[in-house]
């Protein structure tokens, strides 16, 4: 039997974290309220259940952002579009504030920051925390919903940002008829 894949190595961090750049995943920024507020790049948003409706995000316990984040009783998942990649880079990079200008947000209902013009929002309130090694995974109810109807969503692949396969904006083409 031929294989198209090499022969299964030793699973360590390096080894499962180049494996897994092969996963596409989608870009959100996550916020919390505080003093001062906290927002982060995040490509490990995800649903875990319908029924109830539940979502869940990971975060390095060292980051700076995780003391607020154990603290918050509500965050906000901001789905980014594909055009707001310098959005993703502000909130990946440490030790500036990345809610000034020229980022465009506000105060949202329980004090979480809302960023403008996301693909998509989820205010949720925090139902539990779960350390599992170096990360927490942070499982949220979501209470309110916000979705624009058109656009296309930033994604992370193989170490940079990327789109849907088609139009110039990252937007899948429809087949001709």
């Amino acid at each position: 039997m031929t294989s198209s894949t090499a022969d299964p190595i030793d699973a360590d961090a390096d080894e499962l974290r180049t494996l897994l750049r092969n996963q596409a995943s989608t870009v959100t920024v996550i916020t919390a309220p505080g003093r001062p507020a906290v927002g982060f790049t995040a490509t490990s948003f995800t649903s875990v259940s319908l029924a109830p409706p539940i979502v869940s995000f990971c975060l390095d316990l060292g980051s700076s952002s995780w003391p607020t984040v154990a603290q918050a009783r509500h965050v906000a998942v901001h789905l980014l579009a594909h055009h707001q990649q310098e959005l993703a880079r502000t909130f990946a990079t440490s030790g500036i504030d990345r809610f000034a200008a020229p980022t465009r947000w506000r105060t949202g209902p329980e004090g979480v920051p809302i960023l403008d013009d996301t693909l998509a929002l989820l205010l949720c309130r925090v139902v539990d925390r779960v350390t599992v090694g170096d990360h927490v995974v942070v499982l949220a109810e979501p209470e309110l919903l916000r979705h624009a109807d058109v656009g296309s969503p930033l994604l992370y692949h193989r170490g940079r940002y990327a789109g849907l396969a088609g139009g110039p904006d990252g937007t899948a083409r429809r087949p001709a008829a």
